[in-house]
């Protein structure tokens, strides 16, 4: 067997893949092998660095179960989930650009680890929050097109942490869903629910990513926000945040999720009557943002 040059290897490895029939399979493989070799050259990766490497992902790994999903915050806080969500999202400006008449789509953002399917379905105006720490917050607006017409029957699936910082997964052994719902808008759009104004927080620190980030002198911390994911027959699927405008952490959020056009004030109001006309005896804060999904055509 010939003897292969350090930069003769990725390719070698390359070529062996030749019968591959999954093109973009071999593509994406391929380009996998041909960075991470350059890497490896680039730091000149000593074994014992490679081996505390495959140690670290071990460790990640072994922290996941259905609770937690340590491997979806390692791509969360290298800013990669962030970036696959960017490309995904120049693609679609990309396909709308030739139409005359598409508004800007509301910009996407992580879904993070704290997803759970099967969130309660319930009426528009619900309370989630209600029992629960935190300041209670008023949420309405409508769904719409990238043209302004309304999207009705649109499922909005819900979901935050509450007024101390954690999610219901966090919360022991078997946790009841709280403060989540999937709530449909109405024949207009419209959407409306309450729930808490959310807290900054920080994500999970105690495993290999909340190690690696303490290594890198970095915080874990979030900027309080709602988590918002919005399917509609004929539209592409948007995961995205609303965040609180006053919060901490917006200029440095662990994730990279932040965008501008997703901060949103939070109004405070004195105890009294609500938007829905609900009476409150303490005060509260609303909370409008107005969605647009992307056709699927496009």
């Amino acid at each position: 067997m010939a003897q292969l040059e350090a930069q003769e290897l990725a390719q070698a490895v390359i070529g062996r893949m030749a019968d591959c029939r999954e093109p973009r399979f071999q593509q994406v493989m391929s380009a996998l092998v041909k960075h991470a070799h350059a890497f490896a050259r680039e730091v000149q990766l000593a074994p014992d660095e490679w081996m505390a490497a495959i140690e670290f992902l071990t460790a990640t790994g072994k922290m996941c179960d259905e609770k937690r999903q340590e491997f979806i915050l390692l791509s969360d806080t290298l800013g990669i989930s962030m970036l696959v969500v960017a490309i995904e999202q120049a693609r679609v400006a990309a396909a709308l650009r030739d139409k005359t008449d598409a508004g800007r789509p509301t910009e996407a953002t992580v879904r993070g680890p704290f997803y759970r399917d099967g969130a309660p379905e319930l009426e528009l105006g619900a309370d989630i929050g209600q029992g629960h720490a935190g300041e209670p917050a008023y949420y309405h607006g409508r769904v719409t097109d990238t043209a302004g017409k309304p999207i009705a029957n649109c499922a909005l699936d819900v979901w935050s942490s509450d007024g101390e910082g954690f999610y219901d997964l966090q919360q022991g052994a078997d946790p009841a869903m709280a403060l989540r719902a999937r709530l449909r808008t109405d024949q207009d759009g419209n959407y409306r629910f309450w729930s808490i104004k959310p807290s900054c927080y920080p994500v999970p620190d105690d495993g290999p990513v909340g190690g690696m980030l303490h290594r890198m002198g970095r915080h874990p911390n979030r900027p309080g926000h709602m988590h918002m994911l919005l399917n509609a027959p004929g539209h592409e699927r948007l995961v995205t945040h609303i965040f609180v405008s006053d919060s901490p952490y917006l200029d440095s959020d662990a994730v990279f999720g932040v965008r501008d056009s997703l901060v949103v004030d939070f109004d405070q109001h004195p105890a009294g009557p609500a938007p829905d006309g609900r009476i409150l005896d303490k005060p509260f804060y609303t909370a409008r943002y107005d969605f647009k999904l992307v056709p699927a055509a496009a």
